[in-house]
């Protein structure tokens, strides 16, 4: 995944597609860069690493410019390196891209043909020489539809010509790509925070959609060239929510974020006086919700994660029948979906480019299409039957927090709405289920307030080569979530384990040296539990547990302990997450890692 942001105006551009680079080096980290019109060429700054080397090129530049484009690279195509870093040009025609261009060799081999030479090993590069070819006999806009119609993949990208200097054309093709309006100035990015600060207006191109960019306004149209009416939507986000406010990471700050987007995820949507859940909220009837007789949970990483909680949920508060599935394998393992399936995509971003394309499959099958989604006007949402945002705010760390935890409360009042919808759970059950969420933030704060206890333990761990986590039933995949943190950010090496599967593997891997991180808190396995930790010490491991704060027995079998304050076991998965994500964070600083932009890692990966 890769950022592309453009701007064209009456200001100078240079510093606003800088600084939106600056909003956009999480989708990307290992090289960027800029074109602007200087007089009548149009000038490239670019190279490998982050965009304080970017910045030391063009800080020094003494020009100004109304019109820039700007790149922040994850490389897919090429390693990362000066001649790989965007912007490309070829001739006058200078282009950034996010995405992959499938039939990249095929087209490079027609062009070298035809005289076209390449510099880098991208396959933007080849889109690049594509454009200027068919630019040659032809306006900017019609080069670039002719160009559409050779390129197979998935594909963002902003282009400009030096011959007309008046316009940015911009294409959205199973890629992010939003248009910012304001006065006398309109601005492109792959994401709404580029630009936040500037313009609140937006528009989502579609798939399949091109946005023209002049200096008096923005026409959107499609690959053929026919005009759209394309719907203005208003971001409620304000540019602070996406600064990280004296933290000293994005991550950290979105860590301490957790009680609020909890309570704004539940805000308005409850009634607990009468164990209700607003449906309209999900776009549900309830005679919709009575035909489901099968749900399919579908997502990736830290999100599937989250579908395996509500797996659990839904199970056992709606009694109705509950798959869950990695993205990336559903779409390929020919499911058994009828009209009376309903179809659950998780997804941050809502642009995951695996996530979208299970949706789309299980849409194609029949099933009703649920997203639960944290990005309002986002591909995911705008493609499904109905839609549940989570109301975190911008999440600007790659490794999700925020976003997980608030994914776990859209499940659960996913599960007792239909579990009242279906019967399954009477007013009284739901009203107690309710009254326990809105106790959730508070004891989201309470937890919060370990993370200097947790912050001194992480200290006998930073040369730990190996963890293991584990926890039984619904915390299981808490076990892996907390083992996928300290992968992402410390670069550690982890797993997450089903504790009563212990014995059929993992059990040899148990020495003084391995720390094994267990989740125990109160509830009809917490003796099992127990029981697994007794294993573990007698092999010598390292046990930290985390526990409720009244299983002081705990202390005898575990070297580390922190204490939660218990809610049901539903929501203790919520309380159980957050110990985790401060325990990652913090080796992984010790450790002198980059928390919020990982190594190899993406935000959103919107490419298969």
């Amino acid at each position: 995944m890769c950022g592309i942001t453009g701007y064209i105006g009456n200001k100078n551009a240079i510093p606003i597609v800088m600084d939106a680079l600056r909003r956009l080096e999480y989708r990307g980290y290992d090289s960027a860069g800029i074109a602007y019109l200087a007089g009548d060429k149009i000038e490239v700054k670019r190279c490998k690493g982050k965009i304080n080397a970017l910045e030391s090129l063009v800080n020094s530049l003494k020009v100004s410019s109304n019109l820039a484009i700007g790149h922040t690279r994850w490389a897919t195509h090429g390693k990362p390196s000066d001649e790989n870093a965007h912007p490309h040009r070829s001739d006058g025609i200078v282009i950034v891209h996010n995405g992959i261009i499938e039939n990249y060799v095929e087209l490079k081999h027609r062009l070298q043909s035809e005289g076209y030479t390449f510099t880098s090993e991208t396959d933007t590069e080849v889109l690049c020489h594509l454009i200027n070819r068919y630019a040659a006999a032809s306006t900017l806009e019609d080069a670039v539809r002719a160009a559409v119609r050779d390129v197979r993949g998935a594909y963002a990208f902003a282009v400009v010509n030096e011959h007309e200097p008046d316009r940015i054309i911009a294409v959205r093709k199973e890629s992010p790509l939003v248009i910012g309006l304001g006065e006398n100035e309109y601005f492109l990015a792959s994401d709404v925070p580029a630009f936040l600060s500037h313009s609140k207006e937006v528009i989502f191109l579609d798939n399949n959609e091109m946005a023209i960019l002049h200096r008096d306004g923005v026409i959107v149209t499609d690959f053929e060239g026919n005009p759209l009416n394309k719907s203005v939507s208003t971001i409620s986000w304000s540019p602070s929510m996406a600064e990280k406010g004296g933290y000293r990471h994005f991550m950290l700050k979105e860590i301490y974020e957790q009680p609020r987007a909890i309570a704004d995820t539940i805000r308005g949507r409850v009634f607990p006086e009468k164990g209700e859940v607003a449906l309209e909220e999900f776009g549900f009837t309830p005679e919709a919700i009575k035909g489901i007789d099968k749900i399919f949970i579908v997502a990736c990483g830290t999100s599937y994660h989250a579908g395996i909680i509500g797996k659990y949920m839904i199970e056992e508060l709606a009694r109705i029948p509950v798959e869950t599935d990695i993205a990336s394998e559903f779409r390929y393992r020919n499911p058994i979906i009828s009209e009376d399936t309903l179809f659950v995509a998780i997804t941050q971003s809502g642009e995951t480019a695996d996530t979208l394309a299970a949706s789309r499959e299980a849409g194609r099958l029949g099933a009703k299409v649920l997203s639960i989604c944290n990005v309002i006007g986002s591909t995911a949402s705008r493609e499904s039957d109905f839609v549940f945002y989570t109301h975190s705010g911008p999440e600007i760390g790659v490794a999700s927090t925020k976003a997980f935890t608030a994914q776990i409360v859209a499940l659960y009042l996913l599960a007792i709405a239909l579990g009242r919808a279906k019967g399954t759970l009477t007013e009284e059950a739901a009203s107690g289920l309710i009254e326990e969420l809105l106790h959730l933030p508070a004891k989201v704060e309470y937890v919060l307030e370990l993370d200097n206890q947790i912050g001194a333990l992480a200290k006998d761990f930073i040369k730990a080569r190996n963890f293991l986590y584990l926890g039984r039933g619904i915390n299981y995949p808490i076990a892996l979530e907390g083992a996928l943190k300290l992968k992402e950010i410390s670069y550690i090496h982890a797993e997450g384990y089903p504790a009563g599967e212990m014995k059929h593997g993992p059990i040899a891997l148990i020495d003084e040296e391995l720390p094994v991180v267990v989740l125990a808190p109160s509830g009809k396995l917490y003796e099992k539990v127990t029981s697994n930790m007794e294993e573990v010490k007698s092999r010598g491991g390292t046990i930290i547990a985390i526990t409720s704060k009244d299983k002081k027995s705990i202390n005898n079998l575990s070297k580390y302990s922190i204490s939660i304050n218990e809610s049901n076991a539903y929501l203790n998965t919520v309380l159980l997450t957050v110990p985790l994500q401060l325990l990652a964070y913090h080796i992984a600083v010790l450790r002198g890692c980059d928390v919020d932009q990982p190594r190899n890692l993406a935000k959103s990966v919107t490419v298969e």
